[in-house]
């Protein structure tokens, strides 16, 4: 019984716990992509602490479905074709990602860590008091993960389909049949 009583005490403390830590990483992870997409580079920046560039990677690569294309064919020819140009549309997809870490012997400082964290809502003397430990945490997280980085902050298609595609029509459904 005191087992099962400390482990319902756990779950709860858990939860409790999940709700604000929760709160701030989805703040963190909304402002971090709007960060990024404000930064005014256009290849390359290498500055006296960090450095970043940007990158566009193409990802026309096929997915293996190909097998499933022509199940879904067979059985529905009217929306294979739709679906093959979508994927096919896919295919012609770049993402533009920018990559970014601090350089060889540079360092974040305590007020730039700081800094992020009152921003977020918490208090100078709070994020004097957390610094220390999420500093310890990071360090031990950091060395299982490679240094630099990146995030994501565009991305767009191109297309190279022959234009009379079914997809591209203006018929509905409705109107093919």
């Amino acid at each position: 019984m005191e087992d099962l009583e400390k482990n319902i005490i756990d779950l709860i403390a858990m939860d409790r716990l999940h709700i604000p830590i929760s709160s701030m990483s989805g703040k963190l992870k909304r402002r971090q992509p709007a960060r990024a997409k404000s930064l005014d580079i256009e290849e390359k920046y290498e500055g006296k602490r960090v450095y970043s560039r940007v990158e566009k990677e193409d990802l026309s690569k096929a997915r293996g479905i190909k097998e499933g294309m022509r199940m879904f064919e067979e059985h529905f020819p009217r929306y294979g074709a739709i679906l093959r140009g979508l994927i096919e549309a896919q295919r012609g997809y770049k993402e533009t990602h920018l990559y970014f870490g601090v350089n060889e012997g540079c360092r974040l400082t305590a007020d730039d860590y700081m800094g992020v964290m009152t921003s977020l809502g918490l208090s100078e003397r709070i994020s004097q008091d957390l610094y220390p430990e999420l500093m310890n945490l990071s360090r031990n997280m950091s060395k299982k993960r490679q240094e630099e980085r990146s995030i994501m902050i565009g991305a767009s298609y191109y297309d190279d389909r022959p234009q009379d595609d079914a997809s591209d029509s203006d018929e509905t459904d409705d109107e093919r049949e």
